[in-house]
């Protein structure tokens, strides 16, 4: 989508949202910022700078393409231009995301027998659509829709969570897919769900437990998915190398460990955001904003993307953890957000 388009849809965003808290910070009160490496930010904050159109993101992404692509530099370029600033009150809440990659099938089979399906063309955007519950039930069936069949009802669920995904086809290719729509829906937790029932406690609820407690119930399984009326469609994407990510929000593509999805309302996409995250494994790191996700709402609230692979999704489906989130923005965008609450 075009810049114009994405500042407009951006201000809406921001009327829409309730006042928040905003406070300007020190760099020194950043926990771990001279031990990150903000070279590797700053090439991520380079994919998608030149996008950011407004006059004081502008200069910036000018200057950022000559400095030098070492830490120190990279430190520096960002103490010299931006102001940390908290935006909401913290705590936050972390958790992970990843791109999966599963197998699937061109044709329908005894094995391959869940779609994945593309947009349909009478869908348009922020109209409610047919539900989750409608859809699996064959809403869609006998149109041509389905770009491929995977052999897991579960794993189908868990790609539509992530957004994107790497396809193994059975005759050895692999395709692409990411994001091109939902049906306008709100997205329910499962998780939350099975908390509700009482066959978890919250702190029990993984991305892992999920996908096991739903494979040993079929049936219940079934129907607990269904209580996520959400449903996202697909495109699939051409020529995009394998080494490369998956294409985030801002329509390129996102870096694993550097990449963030955020609330747009609150967190402008683009820009550098400093994560202070808690939990068993700490991370102390510059990200970007670069994603946005249905179930990513407020001020302090964000996806940590981890990669692509069975790994990265071990990694990411613990995620579950609070510390704080830091903009970095602009010197007098910082200082302005404060005269204007």
């Amino acid at each position: 989508m075009g810049g114009a388009f994405r500042n407009l849809a951006l201000a809406v965003a921001l009327m829409a949202a309730p006042p928040v808290r905003a406070q300007v910070v020190d760099f020194e009160s950043l926990a771990g910022w001279q031990q990150d490496g903000q070279a590797a930010a700053l090439a991520a904050f380079l994919d998608t700078c030149d996008l950011l159109d407004a006059a004081d993101w502008r200069p910036l992404c000018q200057l950022a393409r000559d400095v030098p692509r070492d830490d120190a530099s990279a430190r520096a370029f960002f103490e010299l231009f931006f102001r940390p600033v908290i935006v909401g009150t913290p705590p936050a809440l972390f958790t992970g995301y990843f791109e999966p990659e599963l197998t699937g099938s061109a044709v329908r089979t005894p094995r391959y027998a869940w779609p994945i399906y593309r947009r349909p063309p009478e869908l348009a955007d922020g109209t409610v659509y047919h539900s989750r519950a409608s859809i699996e039930g064959g809403a869609l069936g006998g149109r041509g829709l389905e770009i491929a069949w995977l052999d897991d009802p579960v794993e189908v669920f868990f790609l539509h969570i992530q957004g994107s995904g790497r396809i193994r086809m059975t005759d050895g290719s692999v395709i692409r897919v990411g994001y091109a729509g939902r049906n306008g829906h709100a997205y329910r937790s499962i998780g939350q769900e099975l908390v509700r029932r009482g066959y978890f406690l919250p702190h029990q609820v993984s991305a892992g437990a999920i996908a096991a407690w739903v494979r040993s119930n079929p049936d219940l399984g079934a129907e607990l998915l269904n209580h996520n009326p959400s449903y996202i469609f697909f495109r699939k994407i051409a020529n995009l190398p394998a080494d490369k990510g998956p294409i985030g929000a801002m329509g390129r593509s996102i870096t694993p460990l550097r990449s963030l999805a955020v609330d747009p309302a609150y967190t402008p996409l683009g820009a550098p955001v400093w994560i202070e995250k808690e939990g068993r494994v700490p991370m102390n790191r510059l990200m970007v904003a670069q994603d946005t996700g249905g179930a990513i709402k407020g001020a302090q609230r964000a996806d940590i993307f981890y990669g692509f692979g069975d790994a990265a999704g071990d990694a990411a489906g613990d995620v579950k953890d609070g510390g704080r989130m830091v903009l970095l923005l602009p010197i007098d965008r910082a200082f302005a957000m404060l005269e204007g609450l």
